[in-house]
């Protein structure tokens, strides 16, 4: 979930020396949930500036995801991120963590971002506490960790789990 710590604990994950990929940035792509197809749209068209168009079109690169799986070059890998089609690779994963949060942090979290970043606008906001409401896109069997915590714990929690 977007304001959860995704991205905090990605890079203090890095800096204690794992391998991350940033899925989000790395991985991310608009496609057709379906067939995975990128779509060719225009960003500036207001259609597609839709938060919930770009949320369902919002997947990783499987390939691209399958060939880091196989790379055991590093002990580890940590993916960072989230996408809608995470049920083609999530399997592929020996864990699954879920940053949980409140809805009052979350709120705080997502009023302090700056407009330019994913949950800065109130559509945006908006947009995000209704899918922290539901727990819409929250893989079964995912680890829940408390993301309310300070980060080093909530890093030390994830790799006790490790």
């Amino acid at each position: 979930m977007s304001g959860s710590g995704k991205t905090s604990v990605a890079t203090e994950l890095q800096r204690r020396g794992y391998h991350v990929i940033h899925g989000d940035r790395e991985l991310a792509y608009r496609g057709d949930p379906r067939t995975g197809e990128p779509l060719d749209i225009d960003p500036s068209d207001p259609p597609n500036m839709d938060v919930a168009f770009g949320h369902r079109h919002h997947l990783w690169d499987v390939d691209k995801v399958r060939a880091l799986t196989a790379d055991r070059s590093w002990p580890v890998t940590f993916f960072c991120g989230g996408s809608r089609n995470f049920d083609r690779f999530v399997g592929w994963f020996d864990a699954v963590f879920v940053l949980a949060v409140d809805h009052e942090t979350l709120k705080w979290r997502l009023a302090s971002r700056p407009d330019d970043e994913f949950g800065g606008t109130p559509a945006q906001r908006d947009f995000i506490l209704g899918l922290s409401a539901t727990r819409e896109n929250i893989p079964s069997g995912a680890i829940e960790i408390d993301g309310t915590a300070p980060l080093a714990r909530v890093v030390d929690a994830i790799l006790a789990k490790c």
